[in-house]
């Protein structure tokens, strides 16, 4: 039997630009180091087995500018080493510390040998750059790399300052190119956030397609004939695909999504916060701040404090049971589907990447079997990416999709509210000081070219929209304020130095050392 419909799995890998080479230790890089550790390692293990057991699959995922400049940086490789060797160091010694323990020491040994893991596929393996192995995966064709906003950067609240959003893609479509030798097909728009006519300037840069939250295609104008289970074209002849709320919500929800099964790991019970001070002090922040380690001993258990040790094999086949509900819940839909639609639809499931392994500990683990069984096993399903369905479906609906965004309400009320607003009056002024200055100075070079290329990285890196959801969420407001001021006074004191023709190169190279993004930037785009 034929397929009747196809299943599109989007993971949004993403982190914000976090890098501090004047401290030796910095907490919040530690948010790449995780994320290594815990989602891009084993979903690049899962890939090379797939790979080399010859299952079929296709796979979706965005790999940002900020994320991909974070794992191709020299200096941050060498401290996610160390950080990975203070991880084995630490659970050799738990090995020793619960021998007398065996519901925790099988448990650390695991730890132990998934560090080791990890530390020869990402030094053996992949020489520390982690980007070759998404490489490898897109030019084998079973893995479509999307590119995002070239720092994750809202695109709806900088209409008033197109240059800005213009700006936003190019320069992720130029840094795309650098790193995965070819041009970007896909984006995963920042926030899943769209504002009409912006899909104008997609195609300027070769863009074919993005992702939208459902009512971003279901209020579209004219009504879309089949919902989000088929993708629209834009005016500009972009295509954008809607997300299936019903997958979404299996593994998204709190109360009914897979990752809250009692049997699966509890996130937030560490050894960094259980264990005494001065045995868990050399492998925490050093201020003795405590902070994850990444080794936890407990299960769910329940709405309890009370958690029961975690067991590996039982949350192993739990991963194979919900893997084995998706793909039937999948094929009863693309049935139904069908039948209703008189076309496949395609079932369109977007996820955060890091879901899987940090926060989901089991997660990767669901996704294999996921791929092995609709690869092995289903009869109705296929694995599809947006490029293949498009080569495969070329007559497509066209309708003006409608502003939104996912998040809270779908209407970029997360990104704008009372605790981050006072950030956009900042990002329009610097984006017209610097239309202003790429205007002026259209020729230059040398010292000139190089503040006007640091001017450009400073307003990018300000205008992340990972800052006003940390301001909204509460977690760590003040560093995510001190990054936007830090930003936009670098920007201004640029603009200063470069209308008075007063640069210092000493402060110039020390901003330059410190945020590196983007070292071949034409910051021309940015002119009238």
């Amino acid at each position: 039997m034929k397929e009747i419909g196809y299943l599109l799995l989007v993971l949004h890998a993403h982190l914000p630009f976090v890098r501090h080479p004047e401290h030796e230790y910095f907490l919040e890089e530690d948010w790449l180091y995780e994320a290594i550790t815990e989602t891009y390692i084993p979903l690049i293990d899962i890939f090379d087995r797939l790979v080399d057991e010859k299952i079929d699959f296709r796979m979706t995922m965005s790999v940002t500018p900020p994320l991909a400049s974070m794992l191709g940086d020299a200096l941050l490789q060498d401290r996610y080493l160390r950080h990975l060797e203070k991880l084995i160091e630490l659970a050799e010694k738990e090995v020793d510390r619960t021998r007398w323990q065996p519901e925790f020491n099988h448990l650390a040994k695991m730890y132990l040998d998934n560090f080791r893991k990890a530390r020869s596929i990402f030094v053996d393996r992949y020489q520390k750059n982690l980007l070759r192995a998404f490489k490898k995966f897109q030019d084998l064709g079973k893995l479509d790399v999307l590119t995002c906003g070239a720092t994750h950067g809202f695109l709806p609240l900088m209409d008033t300052t197109k240059q800005s959003v213009r700006a936003q893609i190019k320069v992720a479509a130029d840094h795309y190119r650098s790193v995965f030798g070819r041009s970007p097909r896909g984006i995963w728009l920042p926030e899943c956030g769209y504002n009409p006519g912006d899909d104008e300037i997609l195609n300027q840069n070769g863009i074919r397609y993005f992702f939208l939250d459902t009512h971003g295609i279901l209020h579209g104008s004219p009504r879309p004939k089949y919902g989000v289970f088929a993708p629209v074209y834009c005016r500009s002849g972009v295509a954008a695909f809607g997300r299936d709320l019903e997958s979404s919500k299996q593994v998204w929800s709190a109360k009914e999504g897979y990752p809250g099964d009692f049997f699966y790991r509890e996130f937030y019970r560490d050894i960094g916060f259980d264990l005494e001070f001065d045995y868990i002090k050399p492998y925490i922040h050093p201020d003795g701040i405590r902070i994850n380690t990444g080794i936890k001993y407990y299960r769910i258990t329940g709405p309890t404090d009370h958690k029961e040790p975690y067991q590996p094999q039982v949350a192993r086949e739990k991963a194979a049971y919900h893997a084995g509900n998706f793909m039937f819940n999948r094929e009863r839909q693309v049935e139904y589907l069908h039948g209703r639609l008189g076309k496949k639809p395609v079932i369109v499931a977007p996820y955060d990447a890091e879901l899987f392994g940090h926060w989901w500990y089991e997660g990767p683990q669901w996704l294999d079997f996921l791929i092995r069984k609709i690869s092995c096993d289903s009869k109705m399903l296929k694995l599809t990416t947006a490029h293949d369905y498009l080569k495969e479906n070329k007559r497509n609906q066209v309708i003006t999709p409608s502003f939104s965004s996912w998040g809270w309400k779908g209407f970029s009320e997360y990104w704008l509210n009372g605790s981050n607003d006072w950030v956009y009056r900042h990002f329009h002024e610097a984006s017209q000081r610097m239309n202003e200055l790429a205007s002026r100075f259209k020729s230059a070079n040398g010292l000139l070219e190089r503040a006007l290329k640091q001017a450009a990285r400073e307003l990018l890196l300000a205008e992340s929209s990972d800052w006003a959801f940390i301001m909204k969420t509460g977690t760590v407001v003040e560093y995510a304020q001190r990054r936007v001021k830090d930003h936009i006074l670098r920007f201004m004191r640029l603009y200063d130095d470069i209308t008075n023709g007063t640069i210092d190169e000493g402060w110039l190279a020390d901003v330059e050392s410190k945020d590196n993004i983007f070292p071949d930037i034409d910051y021309r785009i940015y002119a009238s």
